[in-house]
């Protein structure tokens, strides 16, 4: 029992260390892997420090256009960008022409492409508008529940896909093939989500659940399966979905 736990507070530091820059040790990602069905928890915990932080931002009256810019910078620097990074892989290799194998190339192009900076320039406007329309305990609610339905999203891509080509991606996709444990991502989110935000948080998460369905669908039809760089896209677009619906 004793080791048990010992190695679910590695796997909890493996995934913290994994999808943020908090320093809770060094990353294994072979443990991330293996503790992936807790990312949920992960985007709990995010959620709750860009959240308390735009709340008091908004507390003191701050612009709301400010306030927005300033929780999008938040989780910029709190994740590293390195979802970020994915989600300029995955645009130019999906609309790169050609075989899969020119696509996942494209992908792996050190340098970013048009597609690449328009994807990241869109969700980054499209978070700063919709944060814009929310403030005060809705904005720390719609925050929270973004986050932990983006972490889930990878959870349930990895478990529903397959890989496009070895790497980081493929790690994940291996250790999620128990399906308990994305019922225990799945159990994980439905409670974080509707304490937080209730019936409007449910629906962030079916629409969370739809758009990682279409991802899942359009990497296999375009580059065969998925690799890291879908991961960290999708995580991005739910992150803006759930904004979306929990605001509007």
């Amino acid at each position: 029992m004793l080791d048990g736990g010992l190695a679910l507070s590695s796997g909890v530091r493996s995934a913290v260390s994994f999808l943020t820059i908090i320093p809770a040790g060094d990353t294994d990602i072979r443990d991330a892997a293996r503790y992936m069905y807790i990312f949920p928890l992960v985007g709990l915990l995010l959620g709750g420090m860009v959240g308390a932080f735009g709340l008091g931002l908004s507390w003191i009256e701050l612009d709301p256009l400010i306030v927005s810019l300033l929780v999008v910078a938040a989780i910029a620097i709190l994740t590293g960008l390195h979802h970020t990074d994915g989600l300029g892989d995955f645009a130019d290799g999906l609309m790169a022409k050609g075989s899969h194998a020119k696509k996942i190339s494209a992908m792996r192009d050190a340098s970013t492409g048009t597609a690449g900076i328009f994807a990241i320039v869109i969700c980054s406007v499209g978070m700063i508008s919709a944060l814009f329309l929310t403030d005060g305990w809705h904005l720390f609610r719609s925050i929270i529940v973004a986050e932990t339905t983006a972490k889930f999203s990878m959870v349930l891509l990895a478990s529903i896909s397959r890989s496009a080509a070895a790497g980081s991606g493929s790690i994940f996709l291996e250790a999620m093939q128990d399906k308990k444990k994305l019922a225990a991502a799945a159990a994980i989110t439905l409670c974080i989500t509707f304490l937080v935000g209730g019936m409007p948080a449910i629906a962030a998460v079916s629409t969370v659940v739809l758009l990682t369905v279409f991802i899942a669908w359009i990497s296999q039809r375009s580059m065969g399966g998925v690799t890291g760089d879908t991961f960290g896209a999708l995580n991005e677009f739910s992150r803006l979905a759930s904004i979306l619906v929990m605001v509007l």
